[in-house]
């Protein structure tokens, strides 16, 4: 990787230097011309005179088709691509449409020949790591200028921004489409530009915004400003003064998604100031805060409710649940961790069951349901799909054989930490005949010998056993996708750039963010971790939505 940077350091310094653009076109040497002489059977070498005569085909392409086979590489052949000529230098860089900077202050002299090169660029992701000083005001102002057309960026880290930077940057780039920002300095100014701008915004995640904890500006509301018609999606997540996004939230008449996970301060009175009005919510992630049933009663009034993830909220109890069970009857993705409180029960299960009749997933983590429930949740949700039993204590042989016996269209179904043995798993030979996949996570009594039984008695069932030790937090399991992505998927590997300086600032591999969850967790104990349980649980449910399963 090394050399490909100092190739193309070599062959834009070169360019630069110059003074003028690659060439539109450059022949390459082909294969076929590299052939030794090929005589025919008259002992002539005309095929050999044929060869070295024809120019290569794939030199006739035009650079839009050119473009298009470029977009169906990953990035490691892209990078080997523009090493071929000029022409696919100049091709590439015009169709690479994502990009991802390591965005420390040095980067700043740099931006002119990325984005020279880089000039169609519409999502964009800067990161700085917390040991680095980022990039400041002056460079994200000469980026939005541009990067004109871009309608995705994503900041991690970028803690020298401000709000004239902000600002200067919402003005620049007015068709954004999706925003998200974490360990950012900015603050309620910067924020309300991006809003009073971005008329077409339709994703707004906000993580750790520290600007917004300072002083008086921190009382200063939020929004709703234009953005307000078209946001769709709103995330935030770790703030400390959340409730000045209030007026937003409340704004945002098109609202589908809302996601509020650990954030500081009581919740219930915004919850019931958007029940109170009509809105358009689908989806709501509740999570680590301080909401009861009386938030939980506003939510009910969401009749177009369709998902709902409530983690480690211990204020609820099953009659915020009856609530909501009464009313959103089109719920369709149930997620509770009840953080082994015992406030949620057999009670509000049964009210699930008897009115959501559209239930496709149910996810229990530390909630102890019987086989009262759960008979009711068999018999009435028909179309359930996909169940994760976490943490249960009260979940034994007879509650799996129940679910055996009596969720007839149940295709994916994860066990985790209850005292299930061998007997009950044995019950899934004959039981549950569209089940495609069992997943059975630190029950001690379950053995391997059961799992390979199991494999050969139905053939076509994945099994997936772990018979570890059960450790003492392993259960801590969190159900929710916590917001906005952040593990770089959206901006998948970047290219090699122009000179062997630039390298140390382009985003070769998305960053993973476990080192920083890591550390958070060590510094906060409030925000603790992910179970493997219910994160493979999560990629069922995504696979699930993506192929109808």
């Amino acid at each position: 990787m090394g050399q490909s940077y100092s190739i193309h350091g070599l062959s834009l310094g070169f360019i630069h230097r110059r003074g003028h653009n690659p060439p539109s076109h450059h022949r390459t040497i082909g294969r076929s011309e590299i052939l030794s002489p090929m005589k025919t059977d008259s002992g002539s070498p005309e095929l050999h005179d044929r060869v070295i005569g024809r120019e290569d085909d794939i030199s006739e392409l035009p650079d839009e088709c050119l473009a298009c086979i470029f977009q169906w590489l990953g990035s490691g052949d892209r990078k080997i691509c523009s090493l071929v000529s000029w022409r696919w230098l100049r091709v590439e860089g015009q169709s690479r449409h994502r990009l991802a900077l390591n965005a420390q202050s040095e980067l700043r002299p740099l931006i002119p020949t990325l984005f020279s090169r880089f000039d169609a660029v519409t999502k964009l992701a800067l990161r700085c790591d917390r040991r680095s000083v980022s990039i400041d005001d002056e460079a994200l102002i000469l980026i939005s200028l541009r990067c004109r057309k871009l309608t995705r960026l994503k900041l991690r880290g970028c803690r020298e921004l401000t709000d004239v930077g902000m600002s200067a940057f919402a003005k620049n780039c007015k068709g954004l489409k999706k925003f998200s920002c974490g360990s950012c300095m900015f603050g309620v100014k910067g924020m309300n530009a991006l809003l009073d701008h971005c008329s077409s915004l339709e994703e707004l995640s906000v993580k750790r915004l520290r600007g917004i904890n300072d002083g008086v500006a921190a009382a200063d509301p939020i929004g709703p400003g234009v953005a307000a018609s078209s946001l769709k999606t709103i995330c935030l997540k770790e703030l400390f003064n959340g409730q000045c996004f209030g007026p937003l939230i409340i704004g945002a008449k098109n609202l589908r998604t809302l996601k509020l996970l650990h954030c500081l301060g009581d919740w219930d009175r915004l919850l019931e100031m958007i029940g109170n009005r009509k809105n358009s919510l689908v989806e709501i992630h509740l999570e680590r805060l301080q909401v009861s049933d009386a938030g939980l009663m506003a939510i009910s009034n969401c009749l177009d409710l369709e998902i709902l993830h409530l983690v480690k909220t211990p204020e609820c109890t099953n009659v915020g649940i009856v609530s909501v069970a009464e009313h959103c009857k089109l719920l369709r993705k149930l997620h509770i961790d009840g953080w082994r409180t015992n406030r949620i029960g057999n009670e509000g299960l049964i009210a699930i069951a008897k009115h959501c009749a559209n239930l496709q997933e149910l996810v229990l983590i530390g909630v102890n349901p019987s086989s009262i429930s759960l008979e009711s949740l068999a018999a009435n949700c028909q179309k359930l799909e996909r169940l994760a039993l976490c943490g249960s204590e009260t979940i034994g042989d007879a509650e799996i054989s129940c679910i055996a016996a009596k969720c007839v269209a149940l295709k994916k179904l994860c066990i985790k930490g209850c005292p299930v043995s061998d007997q009950g798993i044995e019950a899934f030979a004959w039981g549950c005949p569209n089940l495609v996949k069992i997943k059975v996570k630190k029950c001690r009594g379950v053995t391997n010998d059961l799992a390979d039984w199991l494999r050969v008695r139905r053939g076509s069932l994945v099994v997936n056993l772990d018979v570890c030790e059960v450790e003492a937090d392993g259960l801590d399991a969190c159900a929710s996708d916590g917001g906005a992505q952040e593990d770089g998927a959206e901006y998948p590997q970047v290219v090699s750039l122009e000179s062997a300086a630039v390298a140390p600032y382009v985003v070769m591999d998305a960053p993973s963010s476990s080192n920083g969850r890591r550390s958070l967790k060590s510094r906060f104990g409030l925000f603790g971790g992910r179970s493997l349980a219910a994160c493979t649980f999560r990629r069922w449910s995504n696979r699930g939505s993506n192929d109808g399963v």
